[in-house]
């Protein structure tokens, strides 16, 4: 462990080198001033680039500022404050040793100090470092483990609420959305929308191409559909198999159909073949608009079956088309 003695007198600090060395302790640092002591700390450089030092041996006269002061300054620096610091005076007198204390010095010794006395008093100043560097280390220890457990709650979170396949939000958390925001809109007085989406002839894009393709065509419908959507408050999620659904706080019929149209546009941009469909020779979507009124007294059940209705007339209407 390395030790910082700090004393103007190059002799007193030959003196406790020596015997420092001579009880075994090699890692050895001096300086003679509070500067030149700050500076061998490495105070303001980074910690891999600064020296650590466990203990401070301080002279308390030293030129331009006094151990009492440089002492205090340590304590100030949440970096440095844990480094035990051990004043030492030419004279015993109860001020210093009373203004040594409250500039947070863990001991106080006199010139020239005993041998037997300073290698006691050095011993439990590096057993107390070291017992707060292991607590210090477990304290990190402990944080690193709460923020990984937080990390893995919230993937955790994330991952009971999202569909695997497409990244939206899945059924369960669909159900806790729309109930929430029902809720809102009856408190409220407000409208809510509901659009149930389902992809046109899927059954037979699957059939002719393959689950796999069939997975990457949900993918990209689902970011196709999810584009047109840009208020935070909106939500689009996978409601099960092909189908979609999109709930749309404070929107009206008009507001639900033009987001509709959109994303028709979106789907049809995306040109996605499918030779299979009796509809259209790419990927295409039906649309299932419904919009409760806070007058209605709907419930959330009656708002997303109208919604279903709605898209089944969209599909008996020839698909690839809203209805509402």
């Amino acid at each position: 462990m390395a030790i910082l003695i700090v004393d103007d007198s190059e002799l007193s600090r030959r003196y406790l080198a020596d015997m420092l060395e001579e009880a075994g302790h090699e890692n050895l640092l001096c300086a003679s001033s509070s500067e030149m002591a700050f500076a061998v700390i490495g105070r303001g450089l980074a910690e891999a680039k600064a020296p650590k030092v466990d203990l401070i041996l301080l002279d308390i006269n030293l030129p331009h500022k006094s151990g009492i002061e440089t002492c205090r300054e340590l304590k100030a620096d949440p970096e440095l404050a844990d480094i035990p610091v051990i004043i030492i005076s030419g004279v015993e007198h109860l001020e210093g040793l009373q203004a040594a204390f409250d500039a947070g010095a863990m001991d106080y010794l006199t010139k020239p100090p005993n041998h037997v006395e300073l290698l006691a008093r050095i011993r439990s100043a590096l057993h107390l470092k070291s017992e707060m560097d292991q607590r210090k280390e477990r304290e990190a220890e402990l944080l690193a483990l709460n923020q990984r457990l937080e990390s893995l709650n919230h993937e955790l979170e994330k991952a009971s609420t999202t569909d695997s396949l497409t990244g939206l939000a899945n059924r369960r958390y669909f159900n806790e959305f729309v109930l929430r925001e029902w809720r809102r809109a009856i408190r409220d007085k407000t409208v809510l929308a509901i659009l149930m989406i389902d992809i046109d002839h899927f059954k037979s894009y699957n059939d002719s191409k393959g689950h796999l393709a069939g997975d990457v065509c949900l993918q990209r419908v689902a970011m196709a559909l999810q584009r047109p959507i840009k208020r935070p408050a909106d939500l689009l999620a996978r409601y099960g198999g092909e189908e979609f659904v999109a709930v749309l706080p404070e929107t009206g019929l008009e507001g639900a159909q033009q987001l509709a149209d959109d994303m028709h546009k979106e789907i049809r941009g995306m040109a996605l073949p499918h030779q299979a469909s009796a509809t259209a020779d790419t990927i295409t979507v039906s649309i299932g608009v419904a919009v409760m009124d806070p007058q209605s007294k709907m419930t959330v059940e009656q708002v997303l079956d109208k919604a279903d209705q709605a898209l089944y007339r969209a599909k008996l209407a020839g698909r690839n088309r809203t209805a509402g």
